[in-house]
């Protein structure tokens, strides 16, 4: 018996999936009436209400509907159901910038080739007031004549996301890609961080390996924040003066993409003039208001759903926990990956170590300190041994620091009573963010 193609509302014919992720799996296509190939992404609507990422989708159709250029991956329409929505979108068929990276270095006429490119898109964004926010070389793909072109704008945000002081301040982002002050929570201009993020990607075209990377994720943080990196023999001067000015730790003295392309090293003229999109302010189609409508009717939403103003709250190790794609448990040293916790503060040194100092004296443990080495150590013999456990504090900048609780010796159970007990409502009024216990440990019998 002959099997019959997948039809999508009577309109296209689905072929084989090119690729899945945590809320979404893309499929080749054709459109039956004109035979065009496409890629249809395919969300899952229940699966994204249940961590409240409904506005993101909107806001993800808002922005790619702004964003008509060359460079771009383009969406051609929005598509729902009960159960899925379906992004018709450009098929690109070369694959992933990363894959010709991975291969090694790119050389210099081909690197600038793909900058060049990268950075018209860039700036064609900004102009429509979109921020990418997740500029990296997984998300750069080539179609079959070897042109860029930038996708996914899942962690994009829309001018009008500023707060009232004109910065933004989701942190969100990939980690060795991300700029320093999206790290901290004052807020951060978009355009300058997209620049440090198509800084890096020029630095791997150029060298074949990122400039900021430690098996260690604060280490990396305090890399990025204090830009320490150093450029293999063979890096092209021109280039390297471009991406020192790109990877200017300062975003209030970064390059700005005028700049840029007013480099010798850049020699390009972009005419952005033939490259108009449509009105900013366009009202949505009759097809994506149904769709909006659509992803606002399912049943249970208000019980199901994390409030999405909440993640302006939450730090990049949160932001990056929502995707498969950003999972940075490999990142952590895995004797630590269960036994330890995480809490950012944006207080200073010396208050922190007040807190620990007076955790100390009410559970009668003896605390020495050797720099941003904190040591909390009992006097009793406890199931396994005398208590220790380890705070140790990193700088990430001067107003943001990263804090490790982790054991030292003695009983886990105990370890997590004094965590859970103890120093997690000791903290509480210093803390921006918690990674670890947070409900008391179940005694055991």
């Amino acid at each position: 018996m002959e099997h019959k193609p997948t039809v999508l509302m009577e309109r296209y014919e689905l072929g084989r999936l090119l690729g899945k992720g945590t809320f979404a799996k893309v499929y080749h296509a054709r459109n039956i009436i004109t035979g065009m190939s496409v890629a249809i992404k395919m969300i899952d609507k229940e699966k994204v209400m249940k961590v409240g990422m409904i506005e993101q989708i909107k806001r993800e159709i808002s922005v790619m509907r702004l964003v008509k250029h060359p460079n771009i991956v383009q969406l051609y329409e929005v598509m729902a159901s009960k159960s899925k929505v379906y992004f018709v979108m450009e098929l690109v068929k070369g694959g992933e910038l990363f894959n010709k990276v991975s291969k090694g270095k790119l050389n210099e006429d081909a690197a600038k080739m793909y900058f060049k490119q990268l950075i018209g898109a860039v700036d064609f964004c900004h102009s429509r007031g979109v921020y990418h926010r997740d500029l990296k070389l997984e998300n750069i793909l080539l179609d079959e004549n070897g042109n860029l072109k930038v996708s996914d704008f899942g962690l994009s945000a829309l001018a009008e996301s500023k707060r009232q002081d004109g910065m933004l301040h989701t942190t969100c982002g990939t980690p060795a890609y991300v700029a320093p002050e999206v790290i901290g929570k004052t807020g951060y201009d978009g355009c300058k961080a997209d620049i440090w993020s198509c800084g890096v990607i020029l630095y791997v075209l150029l060298a074949g390996y990122l400039p900021f990377y430690d098996s260690n994720l604060m280490q990396m943080y305090r890399k990025i924040v204090k830009a320490e990196f150093k450029y293999p023999s063979g890096f092209p001067t021109e280039a390297r003066r471009l991406v020192s000015k790109m990877l200017d730790p300062d975003p209030s003295t970064r390059i700005s993409i005028a700049k840029i392309m007013q480099k010798p090293w850049f020699q390009i003229e972009f005419d952005f003039k033939t490259r108009k999109a449509e009105e900013a302010k366009k009202e949505p189609t009759t097809l994506e208001a149904e769709v909006y409508s659509s992803l606002e009717s399912t049943s249970d939403l208000l019980e199901q759903r994390v409030e999405l103003d909440k993640l302006s709250d939450l730090n990049a190790f949160d932001i990056i926990s929502l995707s498969e794609g950003f999972d940075l448990s490999c990142l952590f040293e895995k004797k630590y990956q269960k036994k330890e916790v995480r809490v950012t503060s944006m207080h200073p040194l010396q208050t922190i170590i007040s807190k620990f100092e007076d955790i100390a004296k009410k559970l009668s443990l003896q605390l020495t300190k050797e720099g941003g080495l904190l040591k909390l150590e009992g006097s009793r013999e406890g199931r396994k041994g005398v208590l220790s456990i380890y705070a140790e504090i990193f700088e990430i900048t001067p107003n943001f620091h990263l804090v490790e609780v982790k054991k030292a010796m003695g009983d886990t159970l105990e370890y997590q009573k004094v965590v859970t007990e103890d120093i997690q409502p000791a903290l509480k009024d210093i803390v921006c963010t918690w990674q670890g216990y947070v409900e008391k440990p179940k005694q055991s019998k």
